[in-house]
């Protein structure tokens, strides 16, 4: 009773979110989401594990922006209980957020950004002590930060939580110095543009894993906590636009930081500070308005990797010296409105912009010195083309960094905290690019020909914002509904992890009316191309019916050979036939279904080959991620062995174990499709092949979750199965490190379950690796 009222509440929950808001996805239809395949659900064992960026599902529907799916989140979304993801991304929700989402303990990942939620954070969200990733930037969110009391949670509760982006709010009050403490483990505090008041709260140099600090642009009072100084892991600290006084803090300890911009405060007047030329990866200094006087020492300008110096409106005096061993990054110097008497000009200068107007240097070379004048300069760049002529393409199509002409899918990546300042320098675009190409062939999660990258710009937030374009494979004029999906939905959650310099981001997209059927998409065709369509039309009717009515004799006598060999064959599900598999959640996929999952097992989703044949990685229709094991021909079982092996398979159900999803028996194929695992084998990690760092107590989880899925397979599976080949190329980790079994489908049952005879086989050396290997840096 109690499984079948949680089926219920899920399905009801499901059913009241398509009740309450408008323009849902266009497959929403039924009642039953897994079994309906709901896009933007995600469904396992058909059971609902995440909600994913139903806004991407919407932009496959309207031409316009997303902002017409909107409504409330309804209170019912806390029955969801299984829901481990929640990503409603750039679109028109609004109304509170419910405090229910609080009920969600398997939640990890909360992102509501950019939408039009009002009311306050709920104090409710404290009770997820699973979350990691918080977001909840660009909204209409109002009221204090909530904390917890004796009778109620609050967000200090999150200590597993890395990430808090709250910024572009209306968030009032003072940050509650118990929001902060030592057993934090916060990576980015995004509070920016909001309406924060009272102090900086000392705790906050407790969480020493901080890297991103935004607190600007509030109302922010006091001085500095001179513990800030104890942040030695903060890259990018942003505390401008505030009412800050005092001295300014002293932060030599942040020796790696590469972006700092403490502008427009109240601070005391002071020299240019010492500790400055100490940071040596700063990339970028901006000190507008912050009382500084003094002159600035030759040595700041020898840092390696500076590029930006922005101190105007202060009281610097004396000559401004650069040197001659200046850094070779180094594009602008703005020392405008200060007291700055001359320039010592040394042969081979090339900073590109040195902006000293308003200083007394400037009256007496007036209309000599380009240093005396504000010349605007503009940061293009757009992805160049590899070698090869851009191609003339029809309208809306767009011409990919490889000439071809396709509908590319479009959207805005917003760098909420890059460590870099020169938006000229192309290298930066080169590396994004890269690396989002990387990770698009190295993952195999979708056909992707080519990203192009464009129109870099500043925007009035101090974000960096990039328009992205991505273009189909070769011979595809379009994505289909699928690829829109899963691209969006990896950018969205953060699977993509941009190089370090980058910094946080979030992606919004922009309406894609390209698939099949689309108008929009064949309005160029001319009418000679339309009529001679319809002739040739006319004759492959003639030549299809003819080889339809071939292949139609073919068929039938396939049919009944097969029906001979096939256990499968005669299955009707309305009918409690002897032939039919008694499976616990997995279903049966035909051919078809599995050969456009994986893009016709492309080798572009070839992930592996084993003993059993090649692994393929294949998406459903509904997103969810799949390894498909397509069996070769020397591995092919009888038709009921494999009948008997797939009936095994489903009933095995932990959650260190690899489920099965479904199979495959049809045109001589045997097929098993397992559930995707993201993050590879424990061998490839012990080796560093993956790039995933493994500490003493990850290690430590692993080999517990991998004890408990065999022991689980050993004693708890009914029948018992007795792992024959446990070794570190058999134990995946998944999207948070956890691992899971896998490849116990060539285990056998065990000999005689009934009289517990027992045959135990283990291969490998996986525990002796897995203590010993030597790197032990921690994960970032």
């Amino acid at each position: 009773m109690l499984e079948i009222h949680f089926v219920y509440d899920v399905v009801a929950a499901l059913n009241s979110l398509k009740d309450v808001w408008n323009h849902t996805p266009p497959n929403w239809i039924g009642s039953d989401p897994c079994g309906s395949g709901w896009e933007g659900v995600r469904c396992t064992n058909f059971r609902v594990t995440a909600i994913k960026n139903l806004t991407i599902s919407f932009y496959l529907r309207d031409l316009s922006y997303n902002k017409g799916l909107t409504g409330p989140i309804p209170p019912s979304i806390g029955n969801l209980k299984k829901l481990t993801n929640l990503i409603l991304i750039g679109s028109g929700f609004s109304g509170p957020i419910p405090g229910t989402i609080g009920s969600l303990q398997q939640l990890v990942m909360l992102s509501l950004n950019s939408n039009s939620f009002s009311g306050p954070i709920p104090a409710q969200l404290g009770n997820l002590s699973n979350l990691y990733w918080l977001d909840l930037a660009d909204n209409k969110l109002s009221g204090a930060i909530p904390v917890s009391d004796a009778t109620t949670p609050g967000l200090d509760m999150l200590t597993n939580a890395k990430h808090f982006h709250f910024g572009k709010n209306q968030l009032s009050g003072e940050i509650p110095s118990q929001l902060f403490s030592s057993e934090m483990t916060l990576k980015h505090v995004l509070f920016e543009n909001n309406s924060l008041s009272g102090s900086i709260p000392s705790t906050l140099g407790l969480v020493q894993t901080l890297e991103v600090l935004r607190l600007d642009r509030n109302s922010l009072t006091g001085p500095v906590p001179s513990n800030l100084n104890n942040l030695v892991n903060v890259n990018e600290l942003f505390l401008s636009n505030n009412q800050l006084t005092g001295p300014l803090p002293n932060l030599t300890s942040m020796s790696v930081l590469n972006y700092m911009d403490m502008s427009n405060n109240t601070f005391d007047e002071s020299d240019f500070p010492p500790w400055f030329s100490a940071l040596q990866f700063l990339t970028t200094l901006v000190m507008e308005n912050t009382g500084l006087q003094g002159q600035i020492p030759v040595s700041f300008f020898t840092l390696p990797q500076l590029q930006t110096l922005v101190l105007r409106n202060n009281q610097l005096n004396g000559t401004l010296d650069v040197g001659s061993s200046y850094s070779g990054q180094l594009t602008l110097i703005d020392l405008q409105n200060n007291s700055i008497v001359g320039f010592t000009q040394r042969s081979g200068f090339k900073i590109k912009q040195l902006i000293l107007a308003g200083n007394p240097i400037c009256p007496k070379t007036e209309g000599t010195s380009p240093y005396c004048s504000f010349q605007e300069t503009n940061s293009t760049y757009s992805t160049p083309k590899n070698k090869c002529i851009p191609a003339t393409c029809i309208a809306y199509q767009l011409s990919s960094p490889n000439c071809r002409c396709a509908y590319a899918y479009v959207g805005t990546l917003y760098l909420r905290a890059p460590s870099f300042s020169d938006l000229g320098n192309l290298t930066i675009y080169t590396s994004l690019a890269d690396s989002l190409m990387k990770f698009f062939r190295s993952h195999d999660l979708l056909p992707v020909d080519s990203v192009s990258l464009s129109n870099p710009t500043r925007n009035t937030d101090n974000y960096v914002v990039l328009r992205l374009e991505v273009f189909p494979p070769a011979g595809q004029g379009a994505f289909n509904r699928t690829g829109i999906f899963g691209i969006g939905f990896v950018l969205s959650n953060q699977t993509f992890k941009p190089p370090h310099e980058f910094g946080p981001f979030s992606f919004i997209s922009g309406p894609y009316p390209y698939f099949e059927g689309s108008t929009r998409t064949h309005k160029s065709s001319s009418t000679a191309i339309i009529i001679g369509s319809v002739v040739g039309g006319s004759v492959l009717v003639l030549l299809a019916l003819l080889a339809g009515i071939y292949a139609f004799r073919q068929k039938r006598r396939a049919e009944t050979a097969d029906k001979q060999n096939n256990p499968f064959a005669s299955w009707d599900p309305n009918k409690n036939s002897g032939d039919v598999p008694q499976l616990r959640g997995a279903r049966s996929f035909s051919f078809a279904e599995l050969k456009k999952y994986t893009n016709n097992f492309s080798e572009t989703n070839d992930i592996g080959t084993g003993g059993y044949g090649k692994v393929y990685r294949g998406i459903l229709p509904n997103g969810q991620l799949v390894a498909v094991k397509r069996a070769q021909t020397g591995s092919l079982q009888g038709g009921h062995e494999f009948k008997t092996e797939i009936e095994l398979l489903s009933r095995v159900h932990h959650k260190n174990v690899v489920s099965l999803v479904g199979f495959c028996f049809e045109q001589g194929e045997q097929m098993l499709a397992y559930e995707y695992i993201p993050n590879g084998t424990l061998k490839e990690s012990l080796s560093g092949k993956s790039g995933i760092k493994l500490d003493w107590m990850r290690r430590l989880r692993i080999a517990l979750g991998t004890a408990k899925g065999l022991q689980y397979l050993h004693e708890l599976a009914n029948p018992p199965i007795i792992h024959r080949d446990i070794k570190s190329n058999n134990i995946l980790l998944d999207d948070r490190l956890n691992a899971k079994v896998a490849d116990f489908g060539l285990s056998k049952l065990l000999g005689d379950p009934e009289r517990g005879h027992v045959t135990t086989q283990v291969k490998g050396t996986m525990v002796s690796n897995f203590l010993h290997n030597p790197d032990l840096k921690n994960q970032q």
